[in-house]
């Protein structure tokens, strides 16, 4: 999305070392922040070391799922529907996982 408007505004000294914070807690910048609150939504805090972790055993764990289906598609001895469904299980709470710890929800604030 090209941006073509400029905006200028003035923020107290307390105001601007708000959104100095919140914007390093978020991991965004200060204008990635501020145009993320004017379309309705709550950035999530970037999360602790332990989220990446469990996201990296997530991940190594779907790999392994999806190695074994390809074995046993190829030797034809496992219930591969079985296998598959599992797989996308996995899949199905990373994307949960993530979801819930990385992604902008939208916001109940309501602008009158």
């Amino acid at each position: 999305m090209k941006r073509t408007v400029k905006k200028q505004f003035w923020l107290s000294r307390d105001e601007a070392q708000e959104l100095q914070k919140k914007a390093k807690r978020t991991c965004l910048s200060e204008a990635a922040l501020f145009r993320l609150l004017v379309r309705d939504f709550e950035p999530k805090e970037k999360p602790d070391d332990r989220f990446y972790d469990v996201m990296r055993q997530l991940s190594a764990i779907g790999n392994n799922l999806h190695q074994i289906t390809v074995k046993a598609n190829a030797l034809g001895f496992l219930d591969m529907q079985k296998l598959n469904a599992e797989a996308e299980r996995w899949h199905s709470f990373q994307a949960d996982v993530e979801r819930q710890f990385l992604r902008p929800e939208k916001s109940d604030l309501k602008w009158q």
